[in-house]
């Protein structure tokens, strides 16, 4: 039996204390001179029922570390838990499984499927899990969502702010215990944009799931209880309890903070 499976029969039993938590993850693309280090042992704990924001310059390992956390990909050495769960053993089915079991995701293009309704988006990891589809309950997340009056339309129909609404009652609906959001607010103006941040954090408060989100925008981090700085694949940092002005600045000085983690 693999430790895999073993742990996720342990957490099945309730929520495990941490959330997230990654110990020594290393992760590099190329080889030889080629070699570019994303993740350079990376060491975090994420309490559950939290907002964490991720944020670094560009090449940081941001985009890294989520794919990693999410186990969308296996780090070259280290360990990661979600929910109690190592995703760094078990086979690629075995952690397909459990994302659709625990994990939601937000992404900057919404990655909704252009020929499905709001509704039929919103039910789909439920479909794919073969799980039984409540359709009150979805139509309960969209009202609460301000969808309610838009369960037949196509995404084409609905504008950017709508369109990442749907995408987060998608990751809303198989209650999961952590969402990863990798620039949910990219494509969408200001006023939208806050619209699907306190909706992140209604998540946080009234559900009591975690969420990880990659932003490179300091008034998204803001709506964070933690921001975490990364730079040059290691922890830079993290600031609890942020504000734009105190994450600008962090981060135009990031480079004079002394690496943590490694």
């Amino acid at each position: 039996m693999t430790m895999f499976r073993s742990a996720r029969r342990t957490q099945d039993t309730g929520p495990a204390p941490e959330a997230l938590r990654l110990v020594k993850v290393t992760r590099t693309y190329g080889e030889a001179e080629s070699a570019v280090t994303a993740l350079d042992g990376v060491t975090l704990g994420l309490a559950r029922g939290t907002f964490t924001a991720v944020m670094g310059p560009s090449g940081s390992g941001k985009s890294t570390l989520l794919q990693c956390a999410a186990g969308l990909d296996r780090p070259d050495s280290g360990i990661v838990m979600v929910d109690g769960t190592e995703m760094t053993s078990g086979g690629e089915a075995e952690r397909t499984r459990f994302r659709r079991d625990r994990i939601g995701f937000v992404f900057q293009q919404y990655n909704l499927l252009p020929t499905l309704t709001v509704a039929q988006n919103t039910v789909l990891p439920l479909r794919l899990a073969r799980r039984r589809v409540d359709g009150a309950h979805a139509r309960e997340v969209l009202t609460s969502l301000g969808l309610g009056d838009r369960l037949g339309h196509l995404p084409e129909q609905l504008s950017g702010g709508q369109r990442q609404r749907a995408a987060i009652a998608r990751a809303l609906i198989t209650r999961p215990r952590v969402i990863f959001a990798d620039e949910p607010t990219g494509a969408l103006d200001t006023r939208s944009a806050r619209e699907v941040l306190a909706l992140l954090r209604r998540a946080v408060t009234e559900h009591g799931t975690t969420v990880v989100m990659v932003t490179h925008d300091p008034l998204a981090a803001s709506h964070a209880d933690t921001v975490v700085f990364l730079a040059d694949g290691r922890l830079a940092g993290e600031l609890r309890a942020p504000t734009v002005d105190a994450v600008a600045e962090r981060l135009a000085h990031l480079g004079d903070d002394a690496p943590l983690g490694a």
